[in-house]
């Protein structure tokens, strides 16, 4: 059974949190334990700040490999400014460089079909450059993984998404791919 943490909790806000926000509470649970509590009973304030400590490590080096936002609008512009020949090829090598098998799709709706470890994915790249992502081509893009028997599916987007647009990828399980994980992916473009 694989577990996995509610959004809404103290430890998932803090993921997404500037790292030193969880380095704060961890000193400030550490602080509060040896000037509140018996010298004996002080530790208990570090154990209790433990968590918050981990949580301060990992969102740390969640930032640290996050590109910067210069980099995010530079590789936004470089692929805005792409043919679709050129932006899928460069697509492609990407998800080849991070071990995908890439196969080219020529239905409505989906791109590429990508493999690995048996898993399958399907990717709508074709829009990317909309300037506003509607539910429509999200439609087409769960149509064509619910008819592969896809486990994922994933749509590149370098515009805005709209509300019902977040709403349906959120009820389908629908990974959007914008802008920061598009530069992730194309982290050797040369601009």
């Amino acid at each position: 059974m694989k577990f996995k943490m509610s959004q809404n909790s103290i430890f998932a806000v803090l993921l997404r949190s500037p790292w030193w926000m969880s380095a704060g509470v961890a000193v400030l649970l550490s602080a509060g334990g040896f000037a509140a509590l018996p010298l004996e009973y002080a530790a208990m304030g570090v154990f209790a700040a433990v968590p918050f400590a981990v949580i301060a490590i990992m969102a740390a080096w969640k930032q640290l490999r996050a590109p910067s936002g210069t980099r995010v609008q530079a590789v936004a512009e470089a692929a805005a400014a792409m043919s679709w020949a050129d932006f899928s090829r460069t697509v492609e090598a990407g998800f080849r460089r991070d071990g995908c098998e890439v196969q080219r799709l020529q239905v409505p709706g989906a791109d590429f079909a990508l493999s690995k470890d048996g898993r399958v994915a399907i990717v709508g790249a074709k829009r990317w450059k909309a300037a506003r992502v509607g539910v429509e081509p999200l439609r087409e893009l769960q149509a064509v993984r619910e008819q592969r028997g896809a486990r994922e599916a994933i749509y590149i987007a370098l515009g805005e998404v709209s509300d019902n647009a977040l709403q349906y990828a959120k009820s389908q399980g629908v990974s959007l791919m914008t802008a920061p994980e598009l530069t992730k992916l194309l982290r050797d473009l040369k601009i």
